[in-house]
């Protein structure tokens, strides 16, 4: 499939990808993973939180089936286990600590997120429904490509000034989400925010994410905030020495 580099991503997905679907649906291996119950546990994990029996209960199954389903997967390498960091006593009695199910190729969580769901349109040439919900919800693929990006590019920046990371990943509990907290070898624990909006930044996003950590008693020495569009004036002009922004500029001129 010839491929054009100046054509926009939904220029695309209207001229190239839903003109190639049969072409690009052999991609996907086993075949057996595009029909039920897989075909539905991969759409609840794409289109929701991730969490295990969240996902199992979205996709309409019996947590034996479910759990069954999700360790085949996982033996394929469809997807993988990010294991909840919550302590058992910080959790209470009717709430369940849940692990997260990621899938492991990007390309697998575009597929049951946002083709799945329209596949027998699109194979009847019906391409209407698939587009419009592709430009309304396409920021939730791209806002987690830069959470990811955002992780990778902390570590090495601390790495580049000799601190060592001996954790880094997301983290929740039954009051929050944060999407990256990393933990030094000296035990000092950072938190990040990755915001991936068409707006700056403001003081309020650091204020909430202090707030969330002394709700789930997190208690941090270094705060890192990641920005699509850059950050407000006042933000800049912060003296908070535990403070760091980086915007897409920091990230582009990263090798």
């Amino acid at each position: 499939m010839e491929l054009d580099y100046f054509a926009t991503l939904f220029e695309f997905i209207e001229n190239k990808f839903i003109r190639n679907l049969e072409i690009i649906s052999l991609q996907i291996e086993p075949t057996y993973i595009l029909e039920s119950p897989y075909r539905e546990v991969l759409m609840a994990i794409a289109k929701g939180d991730g969490k295990i029996y969240s996902s199992i209960k979205k996709a309409k199954l019996n947590e034996h089936l479910g759990e069954n389903i999700i360790k085949d997967l996982t033996k394929l390498g469809i997807i993988r286990l990010e294991e909840s960091k919550e302590l058992e006593s910080n959790s209470f009695k009717r709430y369940r600590i849940q692990s997260k199910l990621r899938f492991k190729k990007p390309f697998l969580r575009f597929w049951f997120g946002f083709v799945e769901p329209f596949r027998k349109e699109l194979e009847a040439g019906v391409y209407e429904n698939f587009i419009a919900n592709f430009k309304a919800h396409y920021e939730r693929l791209r806002s987690l490509v830069f959470e990811h990006l955002s992780e990778e590019f902390l570590l090495d920046y601390y790495n580049n000034k000799g601190i060592n990371i001996i954790f880094s990943g997301s983290y929740w509990d039954k009051d929050n989400e944060f999407d990256i907290v990393a933990i030094t070898e000296s035990k000092e624990i950072i938190l990040a925010e990755c915001k991936y909006k068409d707006r700056k930044v403001c003081k309020n996003e650091l204020t909430k994410l202090k707030l969330k950590a002394t709700q789930s008693n997190l208690t941090a020495k270094h705060w890192v905030l990641f920005s699509k569009q850059g950050f407000s004036i006042e933000l800049k002009n912060s003296k908070d020495k535990n403070l760091l922004l980086f915007d897409l500029q920091d990230l582009s001129q990263w090798n």
